[in-house]
């Protein structure tokens, strides 16, 4: 049961040149103990050890790397009401527990932007996102999302946008129309998770970077040990998501890791800035496989998409998604490329996080499907509740059934490459 030995800086991206600062926290070295261990330093991990320690308890965090050195470091930065597979759940269980479906679909959001605003955090979070559709076919989701906010009598602003209205508001004619919820937005997703670290810290957490964890041990009291030291805790908190390779036996073959890529241009002017994006949103489009984008605090455009499930990424990333930015923005043709770069989200088949525990007190959740700034924050809160002895939420997921596809993981990631192919064509359609 061994970590990926990483110890890797943070990629060349983005948000890691426009970092607030970067972190320093020290090698696990020797013996400690603690009532939780939380092994993992992304959104999951630290959204879990604050909620933890603002609760109370006393908390070590490990991380193989940096904080937010995974996919919570280098998304495209959306931020998006829900959990994928949400519907699958809401199916089984009738509709007695649509609103209980419904709050926790937005709890996500909820706890960002009161943390931010708790904390002091600044990672340029603004609301406002919007879904856009290519194709006629999806024009009724658009309507459906105005009649489930409309049926829940949903507080925050939210609008349908018409042909004319979209291509006004988005400065190109790629899209058919839009819906925007302002409750909904966009970030900076790494200085949010150094942000809630540094929160978590300050509230009692130790936090150990550069330390990959090599094996637990479990028991009573299980044993968290990396190669210099060792946590020792009544619980333990699995938050590696796509990069984890613990509890094999168990955990193997539930989430697929799928690379996906972004790029961002040099600074636009504001003129341009505002002729692509008046309401400066997150957009993305309603296709099997989506593209992504939006301004970032200083106007450059971040355009991603292209999930990849071969474990091949491309030999060069702007290559790969400029021609996708310049079909739906012709008009940046020749805007200079400053920054590429991918990372691998965790992909669970029913698109339902996986999440349970290991003889009661070894506690995983991963596998966010795409959704995962606002989702892994909700989880981090499922989790502490099921710590504390809450279970309603915990269970309503945990009680799910995954499918394995036999085999190794990349025979695996092979057979959903080609099921994606599927997707593909049905997006050319």
């Amino acid at each position: 049961m061994l970590a990926i030995n990483q110890k890797q800086e943070h990629t060349d991206s983005y948000y890691a040149a426009t970092v607030n600062e970067k972190t320093d926290y020290p090698l696990l070295e020797d013996g400690h103990s603690a009532d939780i261990c939380v092994v993992g330093g992304g959104f999951t991990g630290t959204a879990t050890a604050l909620t933890l320690a603002e609760r109370g308890f006393s908390v070590a965090l490990i991380e193989a790397n940096r904080i937010g050195w995974g996919a919570s470091g280098r998304n495209g930065g959306q931020l998006i009401n829900g959990v994928s597979g949400l519907s699958r759940i809401a199916k089984r269980h009738g509709h007695n527990i649509a609103d209980m479906i419904w709050d926790i679909q937005w709890r996500g959001n909820d706890i960002i932007y009161e943390r931010v605003k708790k904390y002091g955090i600044e990672c340029d979070l603004k609301p406002g996102f919007v879904q856009v559709a290519t194709k006629q076919r999806q024009l009724a989701d658009i309507d459906e999302y105005v009649e489930e906010r409309v049926r829940h009598k949903h507080p925050f602003k939210y609008e349908a946008w018409d042909r004319e209205q979209t291509r006004d508001n988005l400065g190109t004619d790629a899209f058919l129309s839009a819906f925007a919820c302002y409750r909904d937005g966009h970030l900076h997703p790494l200085n949010l998770c150094i942000g809630e670290a540094k929160a978590a810290h300050e509230l009692g957490v130790k936090i150990f970077e550069q330390s990959p964890v090599v094996g637990i041990d479990h028991g009573a009291r299980p044993r968290v040990k990396t190669m210099h030291g060792y946590i020792e805790a009544d619980s333990v908190v699995l938050a590696g998501n796509a990069y984890s390779q613990f509890e094999p036996k168990l955990l193997a073959n539930l989430v697929f890791p799928a690379g996906t890529y972004i790029i961002a241009t040099e600074p636009l002017s504001k003129e341009i800035a505002y002729s692509i994006n008046k309401e400066d949103a997150a957009i993305c489009d309603l296709n099997e496989i989506v593209n992504y984008f939006r301004l970032s605090a200083d106007r450059r455009l971040l355009y991603g998409g292209a999930c990849n499930y071969s474990g091949r990424d491309p030999a060069s990333i702007k290559a790969f998604i400029e021609p996708r930015m310049l079909k739906t923005y012709p008009q940046l043709k020749g805007t200079k490329i400053e920054f590429e770069w991918g990372g691998k989200i965790g992909i669970v088949l029913n698109r339902i996080p996986a999440v349970g525990r290991i003889d009661n007190n070894i506690y995983f959740c991963q596998g966010y499907s795409g959704h995962g700034v606002s989702a892994s924050h909700m989880m981090g809160e499922v989790m502490a509740d099921a710590i504390g002895g809450t279970m309603e939420h915990f269970d309503l997921f945990a009680n799910e059934e995954h499918f394995r596809i036999p085999g190794s993981q990349w025979m695996g990631n092979q057979i959903i490459a080609l099921g994606m192919l599927y997707y593909r064509l049905k997006d050319m359609l």
